[in-house]
């Protein structure tokens, strides 16, 4: 009977062997992130992967294990285990598969494979295409068959393909079944502890890239899918409410309530433009690049530039709610998978239309992506355009159309509609797989120089815009505020996704309607797409009170500072210290102030408040 428990070792063998590949594969992908790195601590990566890798093969292992269970107590001596290659065949290509998409989804995102991948995937599987259009084709389906085939190799020499049992005492086979069950559910819980495992048990370093590369694929993703479900208890809770509460109240309370007023009017115009992942990098004024957005950088010279805004994440459904309706982000998930809560937002389309603004919305792709259409439709955009709107296959990308016909379509209803008026237009263009019509501007074919490429185009088609809105009649009454929807990886391909340059992105006012004495002005204290609302609405004259996570960047009062978060990590940022951290590993994972301990724990405890009260506000809506 003990010979046949050799079945399981070779059975957890073969798993754990398949997991080591996986992530040597990863590491080996990541190459560049992990160069100045010692060998001892890279290959530590694997010896901090075993628990959850266990935990993973006990899952996969609980069908396998039923099944022994069964024979065991039947009495059978022999049973053929043809069934259990395809039951493993099935899940190496499965795996397989998912190891390829996280490999690319890390690269692009900078964390695993996980839930909101997965809806991303199912829900929009056109985008999602669309998307992975700019990985690595080639290297993916290489990786995908080298997986494949080593797998199925190694489940040939180590994986058991017959059971035999020997004759015993159905007590003692009995106490065989219970000890194996119990064994296999410890396997999964991560061991006998107050707590069950979690990704954290892998984490044992200070590059982030090793933490990732130690965590499960497999399991991360579940978990991930399991905790996407839970929204009737706060995850963040770090102290006690009155605590942070009043953290937060500090934050949001000038010293007075005052503002700089940089309009000649009270009711213009206005038309808010969204640019497509277009990072301070891209300009010369912010990045020092050369040549990617010679436009922008001239309007920089006729308008008021903030210098120092960061977005709250790194995803446009993010960057979307940021910036029309002052709300931050949640770490993992997204308030805009819940529409009966994000309908309870305030907005500043809602706020306009509110005080005489006809409002329009514009877009070149599909707008029920990611419920775009569900918080625009509720917000008072009595007109939504879309790719829906436009006829003939004219001008169109992956994606949906160029943003050169959308910025035409928008000019063109421009001119017929009553004002003021309050229009929004997301660009599309500067989004994977990064096409642009005709030549593109950067020769090169890798990512950066397309990214550079499209970049350049949607800078271009903005100019186009301008010039052509100079000619209309509303011209001279319209501010024109742009904003870019969240930063980038490119162009610098440097920043890790917890680093506060990954967020910094450009917010330009500009238009005829700002006093001459402002023109060319640069604000420079530190501030959010979440502050556009209160900023926006002050220079109105209309109360922005239901924008709580607002505050006005002109207002010299104002404590500047901004939040960011990606998927389970957040940052906080002000004039004295940039500290990230990363809620999983619960560690810091960048410090522009090492030194000083006491302004480092000042500086977290804010982004836990800050992180902490945005959730239950989620919580309570």
């Amino acid at each position: 009977m003990l010979k046949s428990l050799f079945f399981f070792i070779r059975f957890f063998l073969f798993w754990l062997l398949f997991f080591f590949i996986d992530r040597l594969i990863f590491i080996l992908i990541n190459h560049k992130k992990v160069a100045h790195v010692s060998l001892a601590e890279t290959t530590a990566t694997f010896y901090y992967a075993l628990p959850l890798d266990l935990s993973m093969t006990a899952y996969i292992a609980v069908i396998p294990l039923l099944s022994y269970v069964f024979w065991l107590l039947n009495g059978r001596k022999v049973v053929e285990l043809k069934w259990l290659s395809i039951y493993n065949t099935i899940l190496v290509c499965l795996f397989s598969i998912l190891s390829v998409v996280n490999f690319n989804i890390y690269r692009e995102w900078g964390s695993k494979v996980n839930a909101k991948a997965l809806d991303f995937a199912f829900s929009s599987p056109k985008e999602a295409v669309a998307s992975s259009a700019s990985s690595p084709a080639a290297l993916s389906i290489s990786l995908l068959i080298l997986l494949v085939t080593l797998a199925l190799f190694l489940q040939r020499y180590v994986v058991s393909r017959k059971l035999n049992f020997t004759a015993n005492p159905i007590w003692l086979r009995g106490l065989l079944c219970l000890a194996l069950m119990a064994s296999n559910f410890l396997l999964i819980r991560g061991g006998v502890g107050v707590s069950p495992i979690t990704q954290s048990r892998a984490y044992f370093s200070k590059e982030q890239v090793l933490n990732n590369g130690a965590v499960n694929t497999e399991w991360n993703l579940i978990s991930s899918i399991l905790s996407a479900k839970m929204t009737k208890a706060n995850p963040y809770l770090y102290m006690d409410h009155k605590q942070a509460n009043q953290d937060i109240k500090a934050l949001y309370t000038p010293l007075k309530d005052t503002t700089v007023n940089i309009l000649n009017t009270k009711r213009p115009n206005v038309v808010l433009v969204i640019i497509e992942s277009f990072t301070s990098d891209l300009t010369k004024t912010l990045g020092n690049e050369d040549g990617i957005t010679p436009n922008f950088d001239t309007l920089i010279n006729k308008g008021v530039l903030f210098t120092n805004i960061y977005s709250p994440g790194s995803r446009t459904d993010k960057g979307l709610i940021a910036t029309l309706a002052g709300f931050p982000t949640l770490g993992t998930g997204s308030i805009v998978k819940w529409p009966e809560k994000m309908q309870k937002l305030p907005a500043i389309s809602k706020s306009l239309f509110n005080n005489g603004y006809n409002t329009s919305f514009y877009y070149g792709g599909e707008s029920e992506f990611d419920n775009y259409k569900a918080f625009i439709l509720s917000h008072n955009y009595q007109k939504l355009v879309d790719k829906n709107n436009f006829t003939g296959n004219e001008m169109k990308t992956r994606w949906g159309k160029f943003d050169e016909l959308v910025f035409q379509r928008q000019l063109s209803d421009l001119n017929r509609e009553k004002q003021p008026f309050f229009s929004t237009i997301l660009t599309l263009t500067n989004h994977e797989p990064f096409e642009v019509p005709g030549t593109p501007k950067f020769k090169g074919t890798d990512n950066v120089d397309k990214f550079k490429s499209t970049s350049y185009y949607t800078d271009s088609c903005i100019n186009a815009f301008l010039t052509d809105a100079r000619k209309q009649v509303w011209y001279k009454n319209t501010l024109f505020v742009f904003v870019a929807d969240h930063g980038h990886l490119y162009p610098k391909n440097t920043y890790d996704i917890s680093t506060p340059q990954r967020y910094h992105i450009p917010l330009l006012f500009y238009g005829d309607v700002i006093k001459a004495e402002f023109k060319g002005r640069k604000f420079n204290n530190i501030g959010s797409q979440t502050d556009i609302a209160a900023t926006l609405l002050t220079q109105l004259d209309i109360p922005a009170i239901d924008f709580l996570w607002s505050k006005n960047l002109l207002n010299p009062y104002s404590k500047p500072f901004a939040f960011f978060s990606w998927d389970n990590g957040m940052g906080f940022i002000d004039h004295q210290q940039c500290v990230t951290f990363d809620n999983t590993g619960k560690m810091i994972l960048y410090n522009s102030n090492e030194k000083d301990t006491s302004q480092t724990s000042k500086t977290l405890d804010y982004a836990k408040a800050y992180l902490q009260n945005v959730y239950r506000q989620f919580i309570e809506l």
